[in-house]
C-alpha cells in the first residue's frame, strides 16, 4: 500500500478534463445516492465502511481494511452526453494479484428498465499517487441513470462527478423496495482478484437483483469476530450471507464460531434469510483438499444445526458447486481468489438462493 498523508477534499470547480468543460459535484450531497459507504467525517476524513469504535473493537486488520471502498456506489441522473470523475485517496492499493483498475480504479454502468449495462472503467495512471481525474464520452445527451462503483483496495477520500455545464441532474431510478442485502466474509467477499469493482459477485447479484448492498470483506481478517457480529445484526437487511470459511485460522476456530455468529444475528433477525457459503477453492487447492472438506463440514453441521431447531430461512451453498468440469481448475487468478469467471460462477449460484429466498418471502 502507499500512504498518502494529504487527505484534505478539493471544492468544486469548473475545469477541463479530457478536452471538455465540467462542473464538478461531490458526491455526497444531493441528488447524489451513496450507497455501501459511511461519510468521511471528522474522525474519519475519507470514506469507510465499518465504524471506527466497531471496527477496533474487532481487529487492528479490521480497522485498516474497513477503509477501503469495497461495494461503495454512487448513483445518480442525467443527460450530460459525458461523465467525468475527480478522485483523491489517501492510500491506494497495489498487489501483484490485483488489477490497478480494481483496486483504485471505479467503472460505470447505466440502470435502465431491462437492467445495467457496464459503459467503460475510469482508469487511473500506474503512476498515479493520490489522486485523478478521467472522463467518458456518452457521445449523445439522453436522460439516464448511472452507477459509478469505487474501488475495491483503496482509500477514498472525495469524489466529484463531473458534467457538462447546464446538463440536468436529478436522482436516479431507486433500488427495489428491500433492506440491503449483508455480505460478510473474506478478501473473497472483498472481492480481491475481480478485474474491475463491478465484477465483484456481490456487485453482479446487486445489479441482476436491483438491489441495495452491504459489502462487509476483508481480507483475511474475517474470523466470525463477536464485536462486527454484533454491529452487523443491528443493521437493517433483506439477507444475511456469511462467507468467511477462507479466513477461519482452523477448523476448531471456525467450528468455535460459525454457529455462535448464526445465533447472533437470528437474535435480531430472526426471520431474514441466512445463507451460509463454503469456500470456493477445493479444485485449485489440490494439497488441501482433505483441509477443506473438514471446514465445510463445519459449515454444513450449523446448516443442519439450525434447521434442526426450526429455522426454515437458513440456506447452505456448497464452494465446490461454483466449479464446474472441464474448467473446474480455470476459475481463479491465484489458485484462491476467483477470476471474473469465477465470481460469475458464484453470482449466479448465490443470487439464485437470494431469488428464491425473497420470493418465498412476500
Amino acid at each position: 500500500m502507499e500512504n498518502n498523508v494529504n487527505c484534505e477534499k478539493n471544492p468544486a470547480v469548473e475545469k477541463t478534463v479530457g478536452g471538455v468543460e465540467v462542473i464538478w459535484r461531490d458526491v455526497i450531497e444531493a441528488p447524489f445516492m451513496l450507497h455501501g459507504l459511511l461519510m468521511p467525517d471528522g474522525e474519519l476524513p475519507f470514506y469507510h465502511r465499518v465504524p471506527k469504535a466497531v471496527a477496533e473493537a474487532t481487529s487492528a486488520g479490521v480497522t485498516a481494511l474497513s477503509r477501503e471502498s469495497a461495494g461503495g456506489r454512487v448513483r445518480f441522473a442525467t443527460d450530460s452526453p459525458y461523465i467525468a470523475i475527480r478522485a483523491k485517496f489517501c492510500v491506494v492499493g497495489r498487489s501483484p494479484h490485483l488489477t490497478f483498475c480494481s483496486s483504485a480504479g471505479f467503472d460505470l454502468y447505466t440502470d435502465g428498465a431491462y437492467g445495467s449495462k457496464f459503459i467503460r472503467p475510469f482508469l487511473p495512471s500506474l503512476e498515479m499517487k493520490d489522486g485523478y481525474e478521467s472522463v467518458i464520452d456518452m457521445k449523445q445527451s439522453a436522460m439516464r441513470t448511472y452507477t459509478v462503483n469505487f474501488p475495491v483496495h483503496s482509500v477514498v477520500v472525495s469524489l466529484e462527478i463531473g458534467l457538462k455545464p447546464g446538463a440536468v441532474l436529478g436522482a436516479p431510478e431507486a433500488y427495489r423496495d428491500y433492506a440491503p442485502i449483508s455480505f460478510y466474509g473474506s478478501s473473497i467477499v472483498h472481492g480481491t482478484a475481480a478485474t474491475r469493482p463491478g465484477l465483484t459477485y456481490s456487485s453482479v447479484i446487486s445489479r441482476e437483483l436491483n438491489l441495495d448492498f452491504r459489502n462487509i470483506g476483508f481480507s483475511g481478517m474475517a474470523k466470525g469476530e463477536e464485536a462486527i457480529a454484533r454491529w452487523m445484526a443491528q443493521l437493517p437487511m433483506s439477507v444475511f450471507v456469511c462467507d468467511y470459511d477462507h479466513n477461519a485460522p482452523t477448523v476448531e476456530h471456525l467450528r468455535d464460531t460459525h454457529y455462535r455468529l448464526y445465533e447472533i444475528i437470528r437474535e435480531k433477525n430472526p426471520t431474514v434469510p441466512y445463507i451460509m457459503v463454503t469456500r470456493p477453492d477445493y479444485y485449485t487447492r489440490i494439497t488441501e483438499q482433505e483441509h477443506i472438506l473438514l471446514r465445510r463440514d463445519v459449515i454444513m453441521e450449523s446448516y443442519l444445526k439450525a434447521r434442526a431447531a426450526g429455522d426454515k430461512n437458513v440456506y447452505f451453498v456448497d464452494g465446490l458447486s461454483f466449479s464446474v468440469a472441464p474448467h473446474q481448475y480455470e476459475y481463479s487468478t491465484d489458485s484462491v481468489h476467483p477470476n471474473d469467471s469465477g465470481f460469475l460462477r458464484m453470482a449466479d449460484a448465490i443470487g439464485t438462493v437470494i431469488r428464491h429466498a425473497l420470493e418465498k418471502g412476500k
